[in-house]
């Protein structure tokens, strides 16, 4: 079976590209294009082995929405990696704080992406 991975993302390119790249390297995709969407789906049992977040979202961004997936009972081990423009000094260590196993920037490096999902998954 494919490792599961939810993409959270309001951008519609980004995760197409996101899917399109894990998809070739043999992961199974699903989508949410907000926060609302990503806890219906993590509510639900679905056996999803990681989440990528993207961090600056409408309504309740990544920061927000991290400590609702950790309380969440079958989540509360999921990695999650952070998704963001943000690459300033102290970015990686806030998404740290906010409940992130670990981070990556945009644009997205994929062999670093591809490193981190065989380290997690």
């Amino acid at each position: 079976m494919q490792p599961k991975i939810l993409i959270v993302d309001d951008d519609a390119r980004n995760v197409f590209a996101l899917t399109a790249v894990l998809r070739a390297k043999g992961y199974y995709c699903i989508s949410a294009p907000d926060v609302k969407d990503a806890l219906a789906i993590l509510a639900a049992p679905g056996n999803i082995k990681m989440i990528l977040l993207d961090m600056m979202m409408p309504d309740i961004d990544g920061y927000e929405a991290m400590p609702i997936i950790r309380k969440m009972d079958m989540h509360t081990a999921t990695p999650i990696i952070a998704v963001t423009a943000q690459a300033m000094v102290g970015d990686r260590e806030r998404c740290l704080a906010a409940g992130a196993s670990d981070y990556v920037s945009k644009p997205i490096n994929v062999d670093a992406l591809l490193t981190l999902l065989k380290k997690y998954i």
